[in-house]
């Protein structure tokens, strides 16, 4: 069973939910489609972090967002980073959407570090991640 969220018009955000008991607790995946290319965020339960990898002069990067949790049912958003070259083209708002839709569909509080994240929820209240923010 596949969940779709509306990130933009012209972007769709996909969450693949086909994956067994064992690996919900290691890696998510979550597909983004932008102008026909495929952006995939990876999600790493284990090491707290999404990740998209960013193809570059034939090397491969990663942007990250990296998060930790602060108690029962609380999460912190600490920081988002992206390779230079891929800056401005939307990979940390895609990193953001991930990150943000985890934390509704496990019904948890968000703290917010990282300045890009809080600017993505600033922008974006149509969404609605904004009762699910504490500071």
């Amino acid at each position: 069973m596949a969940a779709r969220f509306t990130l933009s018009q012209k972007c769709v955000f996909r969450c693949i939910q086909g994956y067994n008991s064992s690996q919900r607790f290691t890696k998510n995946y979550f597909r983004a489609f932008t102008n026909g290319s495929i952006t995939r965020v990876i999600h790493d339960r284990q090491n707290q972090r999404f990740t998209v990898a960013c193809d570059s002069d034939g090397g491969v990067n990663s942007a990250v967002l990296k998060y930790t949790f602060r108690g029962e049912g609380q999460l912190e958003l600490i920081s988002t980073e992206v390779p230079e070259s891929h800056r401005g083209k939307g990979v940390a708002a895609h990193l953001a959407k991930a990150a943000l839709d985890f934390v509704i569909e496990e019904d948890l509080n968000a703290r917010i570090s990282c300045w890009y994240i809080r600017k993505y929820v600033i922008e974006n209240p149509h969404l609605g991640y904004q009762a699910y923010i504490k500071d």
